[in-house]
Parts: structure tokens; sequence; C-alpha cells
């Protein structure tokens, strides 16, 4: 699943799309019944609308191949979420705490002031703010059932880990290259003041005797930093060589990890690095990629795991596909609800409900 930045998401969440009703007959076209909840052909068009514009911010280059590749396991993936948020509200979970969490952290890294100021963000975008939060909501719930049936039964052994890291050795070859951090203290108000760049390179100065006197550097960035990383603790992320202006690389490529430069000079201000990690060129020992091997496996492991899971899902569920339309997750042994009267009332009246709270 694509993962994208809180603004993208608002951006990319739904794309609306409306039903026609009349009275109790539907006009919307039914393409798959899961159990008492039905799948609709708008609901198949928007996936893969959303399908496109992720991959288009994704990979622009390779977008149409992505698309392609994808567009066969639309109503799989459809079936998928209505199999998995029928196994939470099964379990009890309605994800209220962590939808009000997810939304908060949303507003926070978007830098806004209240839950209001973020429904506007998301109006101003033209979507509505129930249908992102319901969009929301799913996807924890189907996130927890994974977890909970899932991966939380999946376990990865150090004898995997290291077999893994023997047959992958060539994709874990890497550059050298450091992680930095940095504590800012701004010239750009001094001008070509004298006694103000004086006045600021003594800042520094006090600064980098604090941290050499045992001051934690990340809380001292948070505090004091005008550099826009501040917030972060003054983390900028990995630098390989040749990305970074000489004076600073050479400056920097020379310390170890945990180390510590002099004040230096920049266009910026006057700034003080950290060094939070030194990685060497070549293969790293397994010991230093562990957890990432870890994760490695325990993703190849989560997949074809999470597909078995979904077949039993399957069949003990009734499931109906119309005509024409694929679901490449089938399994022989699903079963075939019978249509009756009142299951096509149901079909209509979901409709309806859909319609009310903007789905259409």
């Amino acid at each position: 699943m694509l993962r994208l930045s809180p603004r993208s998401f608002l951006i990319f969440a739904l794309l609306v799309v409306p039903a026609v009703l009349s009275g109790d007959t539907v006009v919307e076209e039914i393409i798959a019944r899961v159990n008492n909840q039905i799948i609709t052909r708008s609901d198949y068009v928007r996936e893969q609308q959303q399908l496109k514009e992720e991959a288009q911010q994704q990979d622009p280059a390779h977008a149409d191949k992505i698309v392609s590749e994808s567009q066969k396991d639309v109503l799989r993936g459809l079936v998928d979420r209505q199999l998995l948020l029928e196994k939470g509200k099964d379990m009890g979970i309605t994800a209220d705490a962590d939808l009000t969490k997810k939304l908060d952290e949303m507003r926070k890294q978007m830098k806004l002031e209240s839950m209001e100021d973020l429904e506007k963000a998301a109006q101003a975008q033209g979507i509505s703010f129930e249908d992102f939060k319901q969009n929301l909501r799913t996807e924890i719930i189907t996130q927890q059932v994974i977890s909970r049936e899932v991966g939380g039964r999946i376990t990865v052994s150090k004898e995997e880990q290291q077999k893994y890291y023997e047959q992958h050795k060539s994709e874990l070859e890497r550059p050298e290259q450091i992680k930095l951090s940095e504590i800012l203290v701004s010239t750009d108000q001094a001008g070509d003041d004298q006694q103000k760049l004086v006045e600021i390179q003594t800042k520094a100065d006090d600064l980098l005797k604090q941290i050499k006197a045992g001051a934690n550097f990340d809380e001292l960035a948070k505090k004091e930093s005008q550099g826009p990383s501040a917030a972060q603790g003054g983390d900028l992320g990995y630098f390989k060589r040749g990305t970074l202006a000489k004076q600073l690389e050479d400056t920097t490529f020379a310390l170890q990890k945990g180390q510590i430069s002099d004040v230096i000079r920049t266009k910026q201000g006057f700034v003080i690095l950290k060094v939070t990690d030194h990685q060497t060129a070549g293969i790293p020992p397994m010991s230093e990629v562990e957890q990432g091997l870890q994760e490695r496996v325990y993703m190849t492991k989560l997949q074809p795991a999470l597909r078995e899971y979904l077949k039993r899902l399957r069949e003990e569920a009734f499931i109906d596909i119309k005509a024409g339309y694929v679901d490449t997750g089938a399994s022989p042994n699903q079963s075939k609800p019978v249509v009756t009267t009142a299951a096509k009332e149901s079909s209509a009246k979901e409709l309806k409900k859909r319609k009310k709270i903007g789905l259409f």
C-alpha cells in the first residue's frame, strides 16, 4: 500500500461519484456482493482512479506500467477490504481513538492550529471531511485486523535473517554516508553589521561549550537552533560523499559516529554539526542491519500469510461477482449467496445510506 503525505492524502483521498436512485429501484450497477454488503461500479471506478493518481505521484515515469499491472487486482482489493472491515466489526475494532490520534498528527504535521483548520484544508481541495475520515478509519481498521490476525502470528528466526543476509548481500551494499544533525545560529538579520556577527558567533561558541560540557544535542537543537530541522532535534538525514559543500564534507566525513564539529561559518549562519551515524562503504556486517533484515523477512512472510488468511475469510463468506468482473483472490471453495427479495431491499437501503453520507 502506498504511503502519502498528509496533504497528498487529502488531495487523493476520495473521488466522489454520484449514484442514481428512484424509490427502491437501484440504478447504480452492483458488481459484487460480500455477505450483506455491496460493491458498486462507482466503488470500482473510484478505486481505479485513485490507483492511477497514486502511481503518478509515486513514479511518474512508470505510472502506466504500474497501473497496467495493478488494474486486474482492483476488485480483489475491494473484496479484501470489505472482508477485513467485517472481521474488524466482529472483533469490536472501532478505531475511534486511533482516528482522533491520526487526525491530530496530520494537523501538527501540516502546522494547523485546530481540527477545524484541517477540515477547511480538506474542503479547500474539494473533499468531504466526513468521507476523508471514513477513508482513514477504514485504513486503520483493516491494518489493525491484519496486525492482530496475521502479522502478530509471524515469527522471524535468527537463521532466517542469516539466510536472507547471505542471499541478498548485493542488495545491501551501500556507499559511505553519514547522518547529520545541526544547530544553526542564523545570520540572516545581521547583514554586514560586524558587531551583530560577533555576537552571533559568540552565541554559537557558547552552545558548543554547553554540548562539550554534557548538554543534550537534540534538546539544545529544539530549543536554540534556527534551522528548519529544529523541531526534529536538528536531524538532517543521510548524506553521501559529493552531496555536501566541500568544507562541510571534509569536516564531517573525518568524524566518527557521535562526534561533533567546531562552529562552522556558512551562508546561513554559524552551524554546529553532529555525526549521528557514519556508515562505511561496502556490505555492512549483519549486526548493523539486523533490524532491517528482520523487517524484510517479516514482509516476505506477511504477504503469503495474508493471502491465505483472506482466502479463509472468503470461504467463510458469501461472495457473488457479476459476470464480466474478476476477483483474482477468489477461492474455489467460496459460496455464492442466494439473492432474495430481502437482500435486494438491503442493497437498496445500503445505496441510500451511502448517498446520504456523501459516498455517491
